[in-house]
């Protein structure tokens, strides 16, 4: 909401991202900051002017010209790392007579915000049962709780929000006995080990995924397992591509797609191995798409591990997709060699701090709380590019 003080906070901001309003946003972080990761949404107008070029417009008292060119309409919302120079900004501007508010907190408040819903007609057979998807804005990374029956297996989770997956399970009436990852995460650091540590609950991996040089104890799934959870499970099926170890969840008309195939495009196939293994991964995920998902009927609603900036949740706040919207994207009508060519040719950069934070998530190096949260800042970039460019 906007207080008195002529703020707003991230989880207001994201309300408005999210209802396709208009969102008109100064950020004053130097450019190449504003490239590496922005505000995004299919309604926002977004206008990078560094914070010295307001302290220049304002000694020159020509604050006037410093908003001329503010793309967008309404009300202007400055936006700096984490609120102290945009707050700044912000006040000149209002005491100039704009219509303008700070982000409190910037963006590192953007990046604390954990979105939760109910995935509506995910499990029509079982109306007790809950599957609720975290969201996080600031990088479009998804992540899952089943809550059935009074326990709890939590899918993909983030380690920054520990303690808010254990307090929401509570608040449900379930206990944690499950903690899933699909596969390594190369964009950010999974909670799988801390939410364990917290709950005691059984960490589970895909069996190729430990493969790549797990160092701690979990226990693994192969292709056709099941995790119980409750009176319901989880049934793994293999979906390489990606990842060598990637691997998605079926439960009820829910396919828990991880980082093969996301609402709005697929995977990219170059974090594993790089470059030049990447035609070999691609053809995987290909095969992962056309025949190890063609067992799913297009009803099968895909609750993806991540999305895009653009893409907008649905009337009850998921971002998911049905199968069969999904097999309309322009990649399915590509023959493999004109996969496996598209995809490979459109790889965005890497997410930052990659490697890293592969191997911290594999246990190879550590990171305390703060560290892991700077680590893990920006976009997720762990898809091709979109499907329909």
């Amino acid at each position: 909401m906007t207080d008195d003080t002529g703020e707003v906070d991230a989880s207001a901001l994201q309300a408005r991202i999210d209802a396709g309003e208009s969102v008109r946003v100064l950020d004053v972080r130097d450019r190449d900051e504003v490239e590496r990761w922005r505000l995004s949404g299919p309604g926002v107008a977004l206008t990078q002017k560094p914070y010295n070029r307001f302290l220049q417009a304002r000694v020159t008292g020509d604050l006037d010209g410093f908003v001329a060119d503010v793309d967008g309409e309404g009300p202007i919302t400055v936006v700096c790392a984490r609120g102290e120079a945009s707050g700044e900004v912000a006040r000149a501007l209002a005491d100039a007579g704009f219509d303008a508010r700070n982000l409190a907190g910037g963006m590192e408040a953007w990046a604390r915000l954990l979105l939760a819903t109910e995935v509506e007609g995910a499990l029509p057979d079982a109306p007790e049962a809950t599957l609720v998807q975290y969201r996080r804005p600031s990088s479009g990374c998804l992540g899952y709780a089943l809550v059935a029956d009074g326990e709890a297996a939590v899918v993909d989770p983030l380690r920054a929000f520990t303690d808010r997956y254990v307090a929401d399970a509570a608040d449900r009436g379930a206990e944690i006995t499950t903690v899933v990852d699909t596969h390594v995460h190369a964009d950010h650091v999974s909670g799988l080990r801390a939410l364990t540590e917290a709950t005691g609950a059984t960490p589970v991996l895909p069996a190729a995924a430990a493969e790549r040089g797990v160092t701690y104890d979990v226990e693994t799934v192969e292709d056709g397992e099941t995790v119980a959870v409750g009176d319901l499970s989880l049934t793994a099926v293999h979906a390489p591509g990606h990842t060598t170890g990637m691997t998605a969840f079926a439960v009820g008309d829910a396919l828990l797609t991880g980082d093969s195939l996301f609402t709005d495009g697929v995977a990219r196939p170059d974090l594993e191995e790089g470059a030049d293994e990447a035609p070999a991964f691609a053809r995987e995920l290909y095969r992962t798409l056309t025949e190890r998902f063609a067992r799913f009927p297009d009803g099968t609603l895909v609750a993806p591990g991540h999305h895009g900036g653009d893409a907008a949740p649905g009337d009850d706040g998921a971002v998911a997709a049905r199968l069969g919207d999904c097999r309309e994207l322009p990649v399915f009508d590509l023959s493999e060699a004109e996969f496996v060519e598209r995809i490979t040719e459109r790889t965005p950069p890497r997410p930052a701090n990659h490697a890293e934070i592969i191997a911290v998530n594999l246990g190879r190096e550590s990171a305390d709380d703060d560290a892991a949260f700077e680590l893990e800042l920006g976009p997720n970039n762990c898809a091709a590019a979109p499907a329909d460019d």
